[in-house]
């Protein structure tokens, strides 16, 4: 039963937005972080600088028109927000307890430690964050975990966010908290052996309602909680739950925080279900007292009908794109409103209107993509009309408020109205830009179109594995459990100077190029002095891993200033997928020759696989994205037979991103795993059976996909598995995977040197598992983003611990 509230508390806001970028226009967050891990500022300093990103985003929202009451949300995040729950419910690893205050916080150096690592303290796990590019945290909830209200020891917890804005900018904000199912979903055991998170539900409540509570005294009128483990059934994303058992628990978790904690009074509660459909969700919530639940009406479907139990709430339907760029046809989401308000009616509920998810997922501003005069500036290659087409974060604030005037208005009802003429003009508006891409030449080429449409099923096939075995043994003379990297190798202060340089035309090509030489000269040197057996160029340069072969096809261009976060500090500048793809003329092939004509032993061609470049691209919304798939898989199909007739004996075909895709519901997944399969196979299959195929994963809970990762039918397949401590091997040994494997026994997301002992014990639990004939020794992925302070010591390690299971193998024959 709910408490009545004795202070009267305002409606829900009829515009809102889920969330808004964390990182800046410029990155500044990124900055603020990465200064204080390196020693250039102090933790004051950097609080400073965090606190000012924080007052300018606020400040940019309730300029946009967010001025209602807790229409601005409060989520702003040091590294990871299923983190900051973790820490603010005291659910922080024993290893980390040296870091833990009295009260139970962390200061930004521990807070750090947990996510990034610490000397043999290896951080939380990181995993992807539902379908999208976001990677989150993942927590360690054991038996032994005892949840408690910590004190905020930064001054960044959500009481003291709200705090922040309200006395320093008088804005009442919406404090934004991952919700108690979801974040016990999204967790893990402490150990091997634990029950599933989700048990600790019970234990885990109170604490949240004394977090409202608090939030209530510090003057917060509504607290968002995010669910989107609502939209997953649990046979396609959380296999050790049922269905009936995530619905129990909003039962129970909503019932008991529709109350009022210890007495006290608590803020109204809105309930968000992003990335998908809930509507078995929104039946079990209607029944409880949360005075609001959010709808992703751009992923889930519209509802035929509404439960009676919404009488008094407010319905927030999520009719704006808050995971893509493309602008919002507004017409069509008015009109979706409008049949939403119409139900909503007959219930007796409000609707709002906001995004379909948090706008983390978007960069800041496309106005930032054009200069004074109109055009676009300096590294954007986008056209004015393509620009023109795109709804960044603001934007996307623009179209909820503008939606929300409209529904308010009455534009657009059917029969007559008051329609004003600011509305009509709006409406115009986006028809005009809905014309402009279905009318634009380079949408849609004739020749791209035909030859997808003349694919063979022959096409996607390659000979049989033993006989490729047999062959690449022959062609590569490599021994056993060989050793390589994943692909790209650290890229230094003078690379991105010189590439800097470039781009403001202050090095020559010529010059440019000159430089790049000598750098994969540097790389391959110094991987023959390690002793790796398969080597790379090292990727100097390549400024990204997608955006670099976006830069070389047609139908893609790229940004300036559209970095998006995807995880902590790290930010990417996603590639916009516009119009139909082609390959104009090679691309790595004349870097891949140059590596390979500095040493006799194999040097890797590295491509991106077209299901990753979808991914982590913006892709364009009006095709199917199989149809996509099968047009960038035809564009690397060319590049890898030119690498191959190059004498690029190993290609390798990155696929990190092939788990991140998976529908969210089992009944969709077969269908994306057969189309994303066969794009990896149109790529990959034209090649003879000596040339040796890799592909790579990370952060993939591989057991869910393994199959299709067989149907892949590369040659070699290497994993993310460190940070996890192997735990992929259980997934291996019960399938028997029956061709090359590389479980990465190096976490490159950490600063942290493994040891040798570390990693022979990680290769040697590797051995016991898989045939060692079929064995790989690599890292969990490319080394772009580490310091060559932390690679080569990390390496030697790999490749001494490579050398020392080697002689106990052949010690055992």
């Amino acid at each position: 039963m709910t408490t009545p509230q004795t202070t009267p508390l305002p409606p829900f806001p009829a515009a809102t937005v889920l969330g808004y970028p964390r990182v800046g226009p410029a990155r500044e967050g990124k900055r603020a972080l990465e200064a204080f891990w390196a020693g250039r500022a102090d933790a004051a300093t950097t609080a400073g600088e965090l606190a000012g990103l924080r007052r300018r985003g606020r400040a940019r929202l309730a300029a946009l028109g967010l001025g209602e009451q807790a229409a601005v949300p409060s989520d702003a995040s040091r590294y990871d927000a299923v983190l900051d729950l973790a820490v603010a419910v005291g659910a922080v690893p024993a290893r980390f307890s040296h870091h833990v205050r009295r009260g139970g916080g962390l200061d930004l150096a521990g807070y750090s430690a947990v996510a990034r690592g610490e000397g043999e303290h290896a951080p939380l796990e990181m995993t992807k964050w539902f379908d999208t590019n976001y990677h989150y945290l993942v927590p360690e909830i054991g038996p032994g975990t005892r949840f408690h209200l910590a004190d905020d020891a930064t001054g960044d917890g959500p009481v003291a966010l709200f705090a922040e804005a309200l006395s320093g900018q008088g804005l009442h904000t919406r404090p934004v908290l991952v919700g108690p199912v979801t974040f016990l979903l999204l967790s893990k055991g402490a150990a091997a052996g634990d029950p599933h998170p989700l048990t600790r539900l019970g234990d885990l409540l109170p604490v949240y309602a004394e977090l409202l509570a608090a939030l209530r005294r510090a003057g917060a009128a509504w607290v968002q909680l995010d669910e989107p483990a609502l939209v997953a059934d649990p046979a396609g994303t959380f296999a050790e739950v049922t269905t009936g058992q995530v619905l129990e628990a909003v039962r129970t978790a909503y019932t008991a925080l529709g109350g009022a904690a210890a007495g006290e009074e608590r803020p109204q509660l809105l309930v968000t279900t992003p990335y998908g459909g809930a509507l078995e969700a929104l039946e079990v919530l209607a029944q409880t007292a949360v005075e609001a639940v959010h709808l992703d009406l751009v992923r889930g479907p519209e509802p035929d009908a509404l439960p009676a139990g919404l009488a008094g709430k407010a319905l927030v339907a999520g009719v704006v794109d808050g995971h893509g760029i493309w602008r919002t046809d507004l017409r069509s989401a008015l009109a979706r409103l409008q049949r939403l308000r119409a139900l909503a009616e007959g219930v007796g509920a409000r609707v709002g209107v906001a995004t379909s998810t948090s706008l983390l997922h978007v960069p800041h501003d496309v106005a930032l993509e054009t200069g004074p005069d109109g055009t676009p500036v300096p590294g954007c290659t986008l056209p004015p009309e393509v620009l023109g087409w795109l709804a960044f974060a603001d934007q996307k604030v623009g179209e909820v408020v503008a939606l929300a005037d409209l529904l308010a208005g009455g534009a657009g009802d059917a029969g007559p109205t008051d329609r004003s003429e600011a509305a009509e003009g709006t409406l115009a508006a986006s028809d005009a830009v809905q014309r402009s891409r279905r009318e634009s030449a380079g949408v849609r080429v004739a020749s791209v179109r035909e030859r997808v449409a003349a694919l063979r099923p022959s096409d996607a096939e390659r000979g049989p594995y033993a006989e490729r075995e047999a062959a690449q043994a022959a062609a590569l003379d490599l021994p056993p459990l060989p050793t390589t990297t994943i692909g790209s190798f650290p890229q230094t202060r003078e690379i991105r100077a010189a590439r800097a340089a470039h781009t403001r035309g202050q090095l020559s090509t010529e010059e440019y190029e000159e430089a790049m030489r000598a750098e994969i000269a540097d790389v391959v040197a110094l991987q023959e002095r390690l002793g790796l057996d398969v080597l790379v160029h090292g990727e100097a340069e390549r400024n990204d891993m997608v955006q670099y072969f976006a830069e070389h096809l047609a139908g893609f261009g790229v940004t300036a200033h559209g970095w998006v976060q995807s995880y902590g500090s790290r930010c990417v500048r996603p590639p916009v997928l516009w119009g139909d793809v082609s390959r104009p003329a090679p691309i790595t092939v004349r870097w891949a020759q140059h590596a390979q004509s500095l040493t006799p032993r194999p040097v890797k061609g590295m491509l991106t696989g077209p299901v990753t470049i979808l991914a982590w691209s913006f892709v364009r919304d009006d095709e199917p994205l199989a149809d996509v798939a099968a047009q960038v898989a035809l564009a690397l199909r060319d590049e890898v037979a030119d690498l191959e007739a190059a004498g690029i004996g190993v290609i390798q075909v990155d696929e990190p991103a092939l788990r991140e895709l998976l529908p969210l519901r089992a009944a969709d997944q077969p269908a994306y795993l057969d189309w994303s399969v066969r794009a990896f196979r149109l790529a990959t299959s034209g090649v003879a059976p000596a040339t040796q195929v890799h592909t790579h994963l990370c952060y993939s809970e591989f057991g869910e996909v393994i199959g299709a990762i067989e149907r892949l039918d590369a040659d070699v397949t290497s994993i993310e598995a460190a940070r996890s401590r192997m735990e992929v091997l259980a997934a291996i040994a019960a399938t028997g995977y029956p061709r090359g494997i590389g479980p990465g026994v190096y976490d490159i997301h950490s600063p942290r040197v493994p040891s040798q002992a570390e990693v022979t014990e990680l290769l040697s639990a590797a051995v016991e598992v898989v045939d060692p004939r079929l064995l790989w020794v690599n890292p969990d992925c490319g080394l772009k983003t580490r310091g060559y302070a932390e690679v080569v010591p990390s390496l030697e390690h790999l490749v001494a611990a490579a050398g020392e299971v080697r002689a106990s193998l052949a010690q055992r024959v």
